[in-house]
């Protein structure tokens, strides 16, 4: 009798989802009318059918102020009762999950170049796992607030706090989720997201014993870890990639202590003018493929600390980040997505400047993090694309190495078709892997590697050897 109401709410729910789409907003409370009132059916430029279902709509996680987080769920392509559960937080700060994770990284859906079609993208993560992305704090993408003053008040304490209410409301609209494993992953400046709504949901559910999100680990890449660290391995890596001269790199580390990169003072400031010019116009996200020309302007982000992430993809296109800004902003996709009662000045953007130059808190270091979650019992990875100028390998080493975890894998490469996809390294309580020529964006410059990785996560197994590799397989002779 449960089963057969339950599909009698989604038949009446289905019938009014067009209707619904015509108004303003639609509001169920029964929680799978509402996930069918959520359900996208068709986008704008699909020109194709695909087997899983997927659902985008916003999440109030402040009454009084009207804070509202916008998210877009894809169940797994086969088979989502017996999938995990993923989500997925993109940096900046201000920097968005959909302009990133989605459309150019581990989504199903990528944009082409006009900015007007979406091709499917064939290393989608939702292959192996449920994928929720998530725009936070609110003034990114279309996560918004009924008070404009919040826009310009987040910070690291606020996001974890309203990502975490986020988290139960949307378990609630999705109860069938309740319980399922669950993960967090994420890049870049969601080093700090991930740990921090990670020990936020870790605490929840010691001191209430609730069962609601059974989190299991999480996964970050190239990611912000401690100020220190990342400052000392940044000029490491661009004087050993050949980018700046011995003399500037002998000045950086003696004028640019971490408070005067941070906060530029002249010596330093005069430095880095001259690191910046040395190292000349390329994408320092990516510094082995082309720039975007019409980002030549930017190009020197990583002297302000702007960890945005940025602009690459399919037959690779150094651009795409332009074409993303164009299909969100089409009032017929926002019309699909069910973003409504959005004013007419508002604008679509891939990072919000607003977010990013009015944050408030960011501590120095998420070390202190790790230790407590280490001590958790989860599962903790932590990848990095060697290719990346702004937060760089060599940055992560140094900041696992200040964990003083003990060693219980050897250094060694993993395998994807025969080849070396990278190195991993694995410590007591953590796992750190590199992925060979990959950028800030693992996904979106190592699309089949990066699936390699995030499939060996979830299922808890090591990255394959040349051993696991079918016989048919010989490795070349060295000539």
């Amino acid at each position: 009798m449960a089963t057969l109401n339950w599909v009698l709410v989604i038949l009446i729910s289905t019938l009014l989802i067009d209707l619904t789409n015509c108004s303003s907003g639609g509001f169920s409370a029964d929680p799978y009318g509402q996930q069918q009132l959520d359900r996208v059916l068709h986008l704008p430029g699909q020109n194709f059918n695909v087997s899983f279902a997927h659902y985008a709509g916003f999440v109030t996680v402040n009454e009084e102020a009207g804070r509202a987080l916008f998210y877009w769920f894809f169940e797994a392509a086969e088979d989502p009762a017996s999938k995990p559960l993923v989500l997925w937080l993109n940096g900046g700060p201000g920097c968005s999950s959909i302009a990133y994770g989605v459309a150019e990284e581990i989504g199903p859906f990528h944009v082409e170049k006009d900015g007007k079609h979406l091709y499917l993208n064939p290393y989608s993560w939702n292959q192996a796992a449920n994928m929720l992305f998530l725009d936070s704090p609110v003034g990114v993408g279309y996560s918004y607030s009924n008070t404009p003053s919040d826009h310009l008040n987040n910070g690291d304490l606020r996001t974890a706090a309203d990502s975490h209410a986020f988290l139960l409301k949307w378990f609630d609209r999705f109860p069938q989720y309740k319980g399922r494993d669950f993960y967090i992953s994420g890049e870049s400046y969601a080093g700090h997201y991930v740990p921090q709504l990670s020990q936020a949901v870790v605490r929840h559910n010691s001191a209430t014993k609730d069962k609601t999100i059974n989190f299991k680990g999480f996964m970050v890449g190239n990611a912000l870890f401690d100020d220190f660290h990342d400052h000392l391995g940044l000029f490491q890596f661009l004087w050993s990639a050949g980018m700046i001269s011995d003399q500037t790199f002998k000045k950086l580390n003696i004028f640019c202590d971490l408070d005067s990169f941070i906060l530029p003072k002249e010596s330093c400031g005069k430095i880095l003018d001259i690191a910046d010019k040395e190292i000349g116009n390329i994408d320092q996200y990516s510094v082995f493929t082309p720039a975007c020309t019409a980002n030549f302007s930017v190009m020197n982000q990583f002297l302000k600390r702007r960890n945005k992430v940025g602009h690459l993809r399919k037959a690779y296109d150094p651009c795409t980040e332009q074409h993303s800004t164009v299909y969100f902003n089409l009032p017929k996709v926002q019309h699909a997505l069910h973003v409504y009662n959005r004013s007419n000045s508002f604008k679509w953007v891939t990072c919000s400047d607003d977010v990013y130059n009015n944050w408030k808190d960011s501590p120095r270091s998420v070390l202190n993090i790790y230790h407590e979650l280490l001590n958790a019992g989860i599962r903790i990875w932590v990848f990095s694309g060697d290719t990346d100028a702004v937060l760089p390998v060599t940055s992560t080493r140094y900041s696992i190495d200040a964990l003083k975890l003990r060693t219980v894998g050897p250094w060694r490469p993993w395998y994807d078709d025969g080849q070396v996809g990278g190195w991993t390294q694995q410590y007591e309580g953590l796992n750190f892997v590199t992925v060979r020529g990959a950028g800030h964006e693992v996904p979106l410059h190592r699309p089949k590697q990066a699936l390699t990785l995030f499939k060996s996560f979830i299922s808890g197994n090591s990255l394959p050897q040349l051993e696991q590799i079918s016989d048919s397989y010989h490795h070349p002779m060295s000539v």
